[in-house]
C-alpha cells in the first residue's frame, strides 16, 4: 500500500513538472521579442539616464561636502575664538 502511494506521488509530481514546461513553452510563444535595433536604442537611453542621475548625485554630494566643511570650519572658529 505504501509503495502504491509513493508511485502516485511521483506520477503526480512528474505530471506537474511536465505541465509546467508545456505551459512555459506556450507562454514563451506569446512573447514579442525586441529587435536588435530596439535593444540598442533602449540600452543607450538607460546609459544616458544613468549618466544624468550620476551627475545629479555627484553635484548633490559635492554641495553637501562643501556645506559640511563650511559648517565645521564655522563651528571650529567659534569654539576657538578666532576666524580663519
Amino acid at each position: 500500500m505504501a509503495e502504491n502511494k509513493k508511485q502516485n506521488w511521483f506520477k503526480r509530481t512528474w505530471g506537474a513538472v511536465c505541465r509546467y514546461f508545456r505551459e512555459l513553452k506556450s507562454e514563451l510563444k506569446k512573447v514579442v521579442w525586441s529587435t536588435p535595433k530596439q535593444v540598442l536604442k533602449n540600452t543607450l537611453i538607460v546609459i544616458a539616464c544613468v549618466l544624468v542621475v550620476g551627475v545629479f548625485v555627484w553635484l548633490f554630494d559635492f554641495g553637501a561636502q562643501v556645506s559640511v566643511n563650511a559648517l565645521i570650519e564655522a563651528v571650529t572658529s567659534l569654539t576657538h575664538g578666532h576666524a580663519h
